[in-house]
């Protein structure tokens, strides 16, 4: 969550500090969100383990503006919700889709611990770096969205080779030089991106509900919105140049 202190409007109360702390717990609330989700993983309820990431999804989806409103950078200056937030983030966007992506049986089995290795080291450094997000909100390269991948590995059920190959290029995706489109912050065309989220957390949400037993529309739909994601950055910015 961003949390960006504005001018100080009114003397602090013991109960705005503690409205302002709550804040801070419900962020924390996502790391109890993703031992839950672990613990499925760990007995390969792979649906459940989703669903509780996706709960976790949601608490970072909704933290930031809870912070902005008590203005908790101000309220409780000795706690930072920047660092509380990325610790939180890469245990549930990292740790947790790693584990499933490497014990899932999914990939080949000598690569698999090669490449959950590669996961948890590449996101640790592009959670560190401070480049990560570009001057609009596009994030820079693949942006440690394991979850996701996790979630495409399940639906997809590629072949292990294909999917061995493309983990491992996700990987080698995460420094290269290319934008991809942050859902809520990037301002060019938002009513779209917003439109096309709530579709697919409804095609997400069903899916799970049938432990990925879907049909080709569904698969088809899910895949184009990823593709959107990714790739509409790249596209937008090859028309532009033609034009120009």
């Amino acid at each position: 969550m961003d949390q960006t202190s504005e001018p100080d409007s009114a003397p602090a109360t013991s109960r705005m500090r503690t409205a302002a702390f709550a804040v801070h717990i419900f962020t924390a609330l996502g790391a109890g969100v993703a031992l839950l989700a672990m613990l499925e993983a760990v007995r390969e309820h792979w649906a459940s383990m989703f669903g509780w990431l996706g709960v976790a999804l949601i608490i970072d989806a909704i933290d930031g503006p809870l912070a902005r409103k008590p203005d908790v950078v101000r309220l409780q200056p000795n706690w930072s919700g920047e660092v509380l937030d990325l610790v939180v983030d890469f245990v549930t966007y990292v740790f947790v889709p790693a584990y499933a992506i490497t014990a899932s049986g999914r990939l080949l089995p000598l690569a698999a611990p090669i490449l959950g290795i590669g996961i948890m080291v590449s996101g640790a450094l592009y959670f560190a770096d401070r480049r990560m997000k570009a001057s609009d909100n596009h994030f820079r390269g693949f942006p440690a969205l394991w979850n996701a991948a996790a979630f495409y590995l399940f639906l997809l059920n590629l072949p292990k080779e294909l999917a061995t190959l493309g983990i491992a290029i996700l990987i080698a995706l995460t420094f290269a030089p290319f934008h991809v489109l942050h859902p809520f912050r990037v301002v060019r065309l938002r009513w779209l991106t917003l439109w096309l989220m709530a579709i697919g957390a409804v095609l997400a949400i069903y899916t799970l509900i049938s432990d990925f037993n879907v049909g080709a529309p569904i698969i088809a739909g899910l895949c184009a919105i990823a593709a959107y994601v990714v790739g509409s950055d790249a596209v937008i910015r090859q028309i532009k140049s033609f034009r120009a």
